[in-house]
């Protein structure tokens, strides 16, 4: 009982304080390289680390602070986000939140999985996974809920196609690709080292 009592209050303890760190992220220039439509985002790092050291449940936890900061940024009236707010405010609160959850408990099952296998390439197939899966499950709602709206299909014929999965590729094209590369290397990188310093390698 005692042992189980630790345990959560462990988990309790490293989760909030990588909420924390998505949070200070998010709002700072730590979090986004801006760009013109959507913006790089970097917060796949702390999910990733997340669902690696926290497993699943840890993962959905970050990857739900990550979709709130999200929200909060549109609320705002930052960003992409904002504009589809005034769309559809709760597409726009499904896009922003429910991906990213899914996104780290995913994280987390490539992770638990992979492990049975490789303990290095764990570290690196849920590294690689967890931006990858943001961008999926983020375009894929994105498209679900308002691919036939006024403002994407401008967009849409902006970039000159017609097709969705060619719109979700031009749309993302090399942000998607530096996305993924950054949490490769650091997320693979940060959570190695913390498992190792916390005893979980």
């Amino acid at each position: 009982m005692k042992q189980k009592q630790e345990a959560r209050t462990k988990f309790m303890v490293q989760a909030a304080l990588l909420v924390a760190i998505i949070f200070v992220m998010a709002f700072t220039p730590l979090g986004y390289l801006r760009t013109p439509g959507l913006s790089i985002t970097f917060l796949p790092v702390p999910v990733a680390v997340g669902a690696i050291l926290l497993g699943p449940a840890g993962g959905a936890v970050c990857g739900l602070a990550f979709g709130i900061t999200s929200l909060l940024q549109s609320l705002s009236g930052a960003g992409f986000g904002a504009i589809l707010l005034q769309i559809n405010p709760l597409g726009t609160a499904f896009t922003c939140i429910v991906p990213r959850l899914l996104e780290g408990w995913l994280c987390g099952l490539v992770f638990r999985t992979v492990r049975r296998f490789s303990k290095n390439g764990s570290y690196l197939a849920a590294s690689l996974s967890c931006p990858l899966l943001n961008t999926v499950l983020f375009m894929s709602a994105l498209v679900l809920i308002f691919y036939h709206t006024e403002y994407i299909q401008g967009l849409a014929a902006g970039l000159g196609v017609t097709n969705p999965l060619m719109f979700v590729v031009l749309f993302v094209g090399l942000q998607g690709l530096v996305e993924a590369g950054v949490c490769f290397v650091v997320a693979s990188a940060v959570s190695r080292t913390l498992a190792g310093a916390l005893k979980q390698i």
